[in-house]
């Protein structure tokens, strides 16, 4: 992997779309100082080089229902190279996890999970999670309230 060479504008444009992601081609343009046509050839290069993945919505999980955040700390009995990559792809399964990383230290997988209660959540991390073959142990975190939300990445304009 490379790490990509870009200017003030380019970080600019990617700071505007981590926040207001909808917004027009000639609205970007004009909050990062340039016009539309050369605003369009930069955000294609960035979707191009793989730096802006994608575009999508940031849905109110507990006005459709889902009220529990939870996290699971997930140790495997066994670390070898074949283990990890199968418990990693059972996680593509699981439609309650929305987010799986996969942790250096006491874990080895921490599972990010969205659930409508938690008889939901029990019932995933005692049907499914523990049931995996190679999980030794779990251990659960449910939240209480999310106190900040921010872009996955801080991006600074200032000292570029």
């Amino acid at each position: 992997m490379f790490k990509a060479e870009l200017d003030l504008i380019d970080f600019r444009i990617l700071k505007e779309l981590q926040a207001h992601g909808r917004m027009t081609n000639v609205e970007l343009a004009s909050r990062v100082g340039i016009s539309a046509p050369p605003c369009l050839r930069r955000v294609r290069k960035l979707e191009e080089a793989g730096i802006l993945k994608g575009y999508r919505a940031l849905i109110n999980a507990p006005m459709l229902g889902y009220d529990l955040v939870g996290f699971c700390m997930v140790g495997l009995k066994h670390q070898s190279d074949a283990n990890l990559k199968s418990f990693a792809a059972a996680t593509q399964h699981w439609t309650l996890v929305r987010e799986a990383w996969m942790v250096s230290g006491e874990t080895d997988f921490l599972l990010h999970c969205v659930a409508r209660n938690l008889t939901h959540f029990q019932d995933f991390v005692v049907e499914q999670l523990t049931a995996e073959e190679n999980v030794d142990t779990v251990r659960t975190m449910l939240t209480i309230r999310k106190v900040k939300d921010e872009g996955l990445v801080e991006i600074s304009t200032a000292s570029r």
